[in-house]
């Protein structure tokens, strides 16, 4: 496994709708053990192609510990309720906004041996589909908060 460059704000890979994945490959795989490690070692809990330059739709999540979900070609199919969060970005480093997103969200994609599964999420599980979802239509969660926070606002809510 390698760990691959994070992308930053600003670069344009980050602001491109991906292209669906046609057919899984050993290169595939490979790139989805990649960001599982590159995301890990950037101690962040979600992580999507673009952000490690790859305009493909592939999404890896990991909210608890050892419970790697990991996504190709995911679609939003089902959301309800409300919540509102604090949200950061590996691709936005030290930045942090108040994003309203639903609460329960179900999402529908394929896994690497591309059988078509489905996962539903709450609370952070739900705010995380959104979030790397988002980027693989070329959207950036500080496109869609209510207000970015500063430093000392996020100091405040971390406690």
């Amino acid at each position: 496994m390698a760990k691959l460059k994070i992308v930053k704000i600003g670069d344009e890979v980050l602001r491109t709708r991906c292209r669906p994945v046609e057919k899984i490959t050993p290169r595939t795989l490979q790139l989805l053990d990649d960001m599982v490690e590159t995301m890990r070692e950037a101690d962040g809990v979600g992580l999507a192609a673009p952000q490690v330059g790859i305009l493909r739709r592939i999404v890896v999540i990991e909210v608890n510990e050892g419970e790697v979900i990991e996504l190709i070609n995911p679609k939003i199919v089902a959301f309800a309720g409300e919540q509102e969060g604090m949200e950061g970005c590996l691709s936005l480093p030290g930045q942090w906004g108040i994003v309203k997103r639903p609460m329960h969200v179900t999402v529908r994609a394929l896994n690497r041996y591309g059988e078509e599964v489905e996962y539903r999420g709450s609370e952070l599980l739900a705010r995380c589909f959104c979030h790397e979802l988002d980027h693989l239509d070329g959207k950036l969660y500080c496109d869609v908060a209510d207000r970015m926070l500063t430093k000392a606002e996020v100091e405040e809510l971390r406690g």
